[in-house]
């Protein structure tokens, strides 16, 4: 399994899907994703469940790979204005805080996630949070003032990637600074992707059985319990989701493909080409740029 969308999971090798750790997808496949207005409540459904998987501090792919790169690409932020663009429970705020953010505005869907990072977040008045659909028609929250912004693990969760895109440019100033870290769509899709192993070549590989199409994914939250709850998928190729950013008239102007810092049991007879493997396979793509 992978590290959780907005933020990751438990495993022993590189997983199969973020924020959906011990998750599986629901058994109607993917579909193409229909085009239509977004009414979103974000994780709303599943706060609860995945509140107490992040947390804080953020599970362990957020503290070993997700938030590093997220503080490498923004660099500081001395008396800035920072955006947290589908902040959840509020994630990567102390990353932003400590690089120097002055002020901090979290924008997410659910209230319940919200609720929960007001409430870890009261004392400090250098951070606000607001409701609201990322991807909803003219946000009072765009307000042009933001020096950067950054999204987490939101890429492939929004129903409308071109809306949002729009929303975060519109945020930001003329050179405000963006960084959005999203599950690497080329090799990252859940039931369309796959470990495999090379007996005869003693090699990991990774398997792609669909990637050109937009895909609508749903995903069991407790798979084996019974339980109606579900999220969605929502995978866009490469070029749909360059194009979602530059439309936005914000240019792409550094990228980092970030791999899983966990390896399997040394010794084992599969751990060389396995360590390989994760190493060469990237879980999550990150993007960086200005407005341009």
């Amino acid at each position: 399994m992978e590290p959780p969308r907005k933020g990751p999971g438990k495993r022993g090798r590189p997983a199969k899907h973020p924020k959906h750790p011990k998750r599986k997808p629901a058994k109607k496949g993917g579909r193409k994703q229909p085009r239509r207005e977004s009414t979103e409540r974000g994780w709303d459904p599943v706060a609860a469940w995945y509140d107490q998987l992040v947390g804080k501090g953020g599970s362990d792919y957020h503290r070993n790979v997700v938030l590093p790169a997220a503080a490498r690409m923004l660099g500081r932020l001395e008396g800035q204005r920072v955006l947290d663009l589908c902040c959840g429970q509020g994630v990567l705020v102390p990353v932003l805080l400590e690089a120097g953010a002055a002020r901090v505005l979290g924008v997410d869907a659910s209230p319940r996630l919200v609720e929960s990072a007001r409430r870890r977040f009261a004392r400090d008045e250098r951070v606000d949070w607001v409701v609201a659909d990322a991807c909803a028609g003219d946000p009072d929250w765009a307000d042009g003032g933001f020096d950067a912004a950054a999204s987490l693990m939101a890429v492939h969760d929004v129903t409308d990637l071109p809306a949002m895109c729009r929303n975060l440019a519109a945020a930001l100033r003329p050179g405000g600074r963006f960084v959005a870290i999203f599950m690497h769509p080329c090799f990252r899709i859940p039931r369309q992707t796959h470990w495999g192993w090379d007996e005869g070549r003693r090699l990991q590989y990774r398997r792609v059985d669909r990637y050109g199409v937009e895909l609508e994914i749903p995903i069991v939250t407790h798979p084996g319990k019974g339980t109606p709850e579900t999220t969605t998928f929502y995978h866009r190729p490469l070029a749909v989701v360059l194009n979602a950013f530059g439309a936005a008239g914000l240019a792409v102007t550094a990228s980092e493909e970030l791999c899983s810092h966990r390896r399997s049991q040394a010794g084992g007879i599969r751990s060389k080409g396995e360590h390989r493997a994760a190493r060469e396979f990237p879980v999550f793509l990150a993007l960086g740029g200005v407005k341009a």
